[in-house]
């Protein structure tokens, strides 16, 4: 990959569009992570005006962190960009509080963590609704395309998706062209939803690089039987979940209705 080709190409696709939707700039949830990391730096590099939203839920201090240091460097580097810092743990808990109990089991674990990323997409389009900006995605292309590991209307509630067609390797790849820091660089993948340790790796029960390589398999009309042991089992999680999560990559199903009943 050209990284310096790909980096103007994003910005430049950024700034037309902004510029024909009319709107003021960028706003975008960052994490500590790469991805948020890569998607704020693009956008503070397109000269519009890029607000970066912390908004911890019980965060790891790691995480927080990270998140601070980037913050820190990217205003260093760039007048257009300013933030804000939301501690949306209050909010969080008293939601838990507000709805029916519920005893504690593994999809509540998982909706709760949805809850908190639904709480982030609603906080990031309350700032975009203040100043005319468009929310940036944070998606890279194996999560958005292949396995589909985001929530819906969470972090997959955005306007645009920049980054949306580079593999995980092509996001550290521009990552570091770009120096995010390097503590980003080295970190952990991990959606931080659960407030726990778990990464994506563990939830997912395979590395980035696995899933790449399962994407581009199936993308060449393999399946399970071409494979034995790790590749195997491997290529089933992609499989599996590309599988149950089309819902996520697919346009909202409309029923129809027949021109000879309406």
């Amino acid at each position: 990959m050209n990284t310096e080709k790909v980096a103007e190409h994003i910005i430049k696709w950024l700034k037309e569009y902004a510029t024909k939707a009319g709107v003021k700039g960028f706003v975008v949830g960052v994490s500590g992570g790469i991805d948020s990391a890569l998607t704020s730096t693009l956008c503070a590099k397109t000269g519009f005006p890029t607000l970066c939203v912390e908004m911890p839920i019980h965060q790891a201090q790691s995480q927080v962190t990270r998140a601070q240091e980037h913050i820190s460097l990217l205003k260093e580097r760039y007048n257009n960009v300013s933030d804000v810092r939301v501690d949306l743990t209050p909010t969080f808990e008293n939601f838990k509080e507000v709805v029916p109990n519920t005893e504690s089991s593994a999809k509540l674990d998982l909706t709760l963590a949805n809850t908190r990323a639904r709480l982030r997409m609603t906080t990031l389009y309350y700032f975009a609704g203040l100043h005319s900006y468009l929310v940036a995605g944070t998606g890279n292309k194996v999560e958005d395309f292949g396995v589909g590991f985001y929530t819906k209307y969470g972090d997959g509630g955005v306007d645009l998706s920049p980054i949306a067609d580079l593999m995980k390797s092509e996001v550290y790849a521009l990552a570091a062209y770009l120096n995010v820091p390097n503590s980003i660089q080295k970190a952990q993948p991990t959606d931080g939803l659960f407030g726990d340790s778990r990464t994506d790796e563990d939830q997912i029960g395979a590395s980035y690089d696995e899933l790449e390589w399962a994407m581009k398999m199936q993308d060449n009309g393999k399946t399970e039987e071409d494979f034995t042991g790790r590749e195997q089992e491997v290529f089933k999680i992609y499989e599996r979940l590309n599988r149950i999560n089309q819902h996520k990559m697919l346009p909202i199903p409309v029923c129809l209705i027949p021109k000879e009943i309406k």
